[in-house]
Order: structure tokens, then C-alpha cells, then sequence
């Protein structure tokens, strides 16, 4: 398993901060090349069910790229939330905590990986993290304006 932790500061409270994170179908509007839809049970709580697709935008809304399937098995809001990721490729825990300062909040996300591919996904961390890496610190900027500005 491969850990990657990254943080944001939000110029806005926590509970504004959580809606605009659990609005799960406009996670596209932030997060790099990515479209989310609910594919079954309440997305704002345990057992949720979303798709995302993430790659390069290809024709009539599909991507190129990967299909990121994943189930909510923690919800304690404004705090914290915790995805499954339980596809093919993309597997392990997707973790956002949200930290009170103030009048604003620090998201922290962090993923854990299961790498694909045994030895040859090993092997091929260290090329694909600092990709990696830079589009959560990108999508993390955007989050920050979009949860400023986000009325639920």
C-alpha cells in the first residue's frame, strides 16, 4: 500500500466546507478530469455508491481513462469521510478530515493505494506519484475557490 497526503486551507467553515465536499455530483467542477455520478443507496452517508470516470474527456461525456468505483463506509460529519475505492485499478481508502481555524478549514486528503499490477505497479510508483502528486495539489487549489463560494 502506497499513502499520499495532501492539505488545503478553505477560507470558510467547516460545515460549508462539507457540503461542498459530500456534493458529490459536482466534484468534476474541481477535481482534474473527473465526473462522479450516485450509482446506489444515499451518497451523504455509510453504503453510498458513486462512479467516477477519470482521464481525458473523449465524446458524449465518457473519459478516457479509468472507471473509479467506490462505496462511503464513514460518514461523521463536518469532520470526516472515508470512500472505498473498489475498482479494477483504483482500489484502497479515500480519506478527507476537515480541521476547524477559525473562520476557515484545513482539508486534508489522503489515499491509500493499492497498487494494480504487483511487482510492475511497485516498480512503477515512484513515475507515476509526482503526477499524481501535482493533480491533487491542482484539484486541491480548486476545491478551496469552489467550497468558498458554494451555497449547498
Amino acid at each position: 500500500m502506497r499513502e499520499l497526503v495532501e492539505t488545503v486551507d478553505v477560507d470558510a467553515p467547516p460545515e460549508q466546507v462539507w457540503a461542498a465536499l459530500t456534493d458529490w455530483t459536482r466534484q468534476g467542477e474541481w477535481m482534474l478530469l473527473t465526473d462522479v455520478e450516485v450509482v446506489g443507496g444515499d451518497p451523504r452517508g455509510v453504503g453510498g455508491r458513486m462512479a467516477a470516470r477519470t482521464g481525458i474527456p473523449w465524446r458524449r461525456g465518457r473519459h478516457l481513462g479509468v472507471l473509479d468505483t467506490m462505496v462511503v463506509t464513514e460518514w461523521d460529519p463536518p469532520r470526516r469521510v472515508v470512500v472505498q475505492h473498489t475498482g479494477r485499478i483504483v482500489r484502497g481508502p479515500g480519506i478527507f478530515e476537515l480541521t476547524p481555524r477559525g473562520e476557515h478549514t484545513t482539508l486534508t486528503w489522503t489515499e491509500q493505494l493499492w497498487l494494480p499490477f504487483g511487482p510492475l505497479g511497485r516498480a512503477g510508483w515512484p513515475l507515476v506519484k509526482p503526477v499524481m502528486v501535482a493533480g491533487v495539489r491542482r484539484s486541491l487549489r480548486r476545491f478551496a475557490a469552489f467550497a468558498a463560494t458554494h451555497a449547498g
